[in-house]
């Protein structure tokens, strides 16, 4: 009786130690199999193939451990409040905003599920983190401001790209802060280059019209669009306007300079989704929000159009072509 009772308080030690050695490897097989889901929030419409490969790149696989909710808004900016309540209501696992408004839509549906900005105007002033440093809430991610000074470096490109022009019209919205900033700043870069700005205030689509119509009054011989969410949307019927008259355009959305646009120089955004994956994926593995820095743009782009230049009477001049991301014949 007393050797099997031995043997079986070996029995129960042995099946303890066991217990303890395997857990790490149960706990790693159960983590191996999660599938976690990702929200996706953006004013535009459909995921952006630079955001899917960084995560791929980093090891999530569509389908197998990553399901992607893709959200859009498809440029009606007040649906974004509906659609960030929804994933919301999924309870993913992290949320990804495309555009300030839709990082601020996100953060006002949710204090506790991380948010990551894959690029948004000055976060630290619109209350979405506390500061750059220490974002200190459930928000963090890349910022899409391109630095202090940035729209006179439009100025310049242009001048120097275009060197007759005098009067330069400007697309914005200046009940944006980050565009009526910018906005200031410009002002006193024209004064350097001796151009004169003449301000369009454009928050509607019905706007544009008139817009067009003061541009042309007011003889204006080039055009800086910002690139806001309503400016993106109309951008075919801005570079229709700008090829009519005859104007070279400075957009931030080489896209916009795809289309027929005279040239464009911004933050690239492609890089600020291929960083915002690196956040997603230190937040699945653990991290706070709260203790992730917010990074600020690293890499830009300049994208001009050869094609629209020779339409318009223009050679640009090599030392903006050797400066070029990318050249469009």
């Amino acid at each position: 009786m007393e050797t099997s009772m031995i043997w079986r308080r070996r029995a129960i030690f042995l099946a303890f130690c066991m217990a303890i050695l395997t857990a790490p490897f149960v706990a790693e097989a159960q983590q191996v199999g999660k599938v976690y889901r990702i929200g996706y929030l953006t004013a535009g419409g459909g995921v952006e193939q630079s955001f899917r490969d960084a995560m791929r790149q980093l090891g999530y696989l569509e389908g197998q451990n990553i399901v992607i909710e893709g959200r859009f808004a498809e440029r009606k900016l007040e649906r974004l409040p509906d659609l960030a309540a929804d994933l919301v209501r999924l309870n993913v696992d992290v949320i990804v905003t495309i555009t300030t408004p839709a990082a601020q839509a996100a953060k006002n549906a949710t204090t506790t599920i991380p948010i990551v900005m894959a690029g948004s105007a000055f976060p630290v002033e619109l209350g979405l983190v506390a500061s750059l440093a220490r974002p200190g809430g459930n928000v963090t991610g890349v910022t899409n401001n391109p630095g202090s000074g940035f729209t006179g470096k439009w100025l310049q490109l242009l001048k120097e790209a275009a060197p007759t022009i005098r009067r330069v019209a400007t697309i914005h919205n200046l009940s944006i802060a980050p565009e009526a900033r910018g906005w200031a700043e410009m002002q006193d870069a024209a004064r350097t280059l001796s151009l004169t700005l003449l301000s369009k205030d454009v928050r509607t689509a019905d706007d544009f019209d008139s817009a067009f119509a003061a541009i042309a009054r007011e003889r204006a011989d080039a055009l800086i669009v910002l690139p806001n969410s309503l400016n993106v949307t109309h951008t075919k019927r801005i570079v229709d306007f700008a090829t009519q008259h005859r104007l070279p355009t400075m957009f931030g959305d080489g896209n916009a300079v795809k289309a027929g646009g005279f040239m464009s120089y911004w933050t690239n955004w492609g890089d600020l989704r291929r960083r915002a994956a690196i956040y997603v994926d230190k937040i699945l593995k653990g991290a706070k929000p709260a203790e992730l820095p917010v990074e600020e743009p690293t890499k830009f782009e300049l994208v001009v159009n050869l094609k629209t230049a020779k339409a318009l009477g223009i050679t640009i001049p090599q030392t903006v072509l050797i400066r070029a991301d990318e050249v469009i014949q």
